[in-house]
């Protein structure tokens, strides 16, 4: 027995649900970017099972999901440098990384 697209997709769907779950039942501002993240990785690996089976007219493997990876990959690492940055400093100014206690914008 092999391993097919829809064993990647079942696994990447599992994991996006629980990222999902992570980003919106939890109250901590840290473990709701690791929820973000995991969905990230969820999409990727649903992006490179699609290319691993995906083959060109004339024969060629697909590169198309192992480019948009790299673009993620590439996101995903930005976007959890400036959130840390920003947890970091919300941190230093309300001693707690909790979004329910966070009210900065409000007077």
């Amino acid at each position: 027995m092999s391993v097919s697209l829809e064993h990647y997709l079942v696994v990447s769907a599992v994991l996006f649900g629980i990222g999902l779950w992570i980003a919106l039942a939890k109250r901590n501002a840290i473990i709701i970017l690791m929820g973000i993240e995991l969905m990230l990785n969820a999409v990727n690996l649903t992006l490179v099972a699609f290319n691993r089976f995906v083959t060109l007219a004339d024969g060629r493997p697909a590169l198309a999901g192992h480019v948009f990876v790299i673009f993620v990959i590439t996101v995903a690492a930005a976007e959890a440098a400036v959130a840390l940055a920003l947890a970091v400093s919300v941190y230093r100014t309300r001693s707690t990384v909790d979004i329910e206690q966070i009210d900065l914008l409000k007077r």
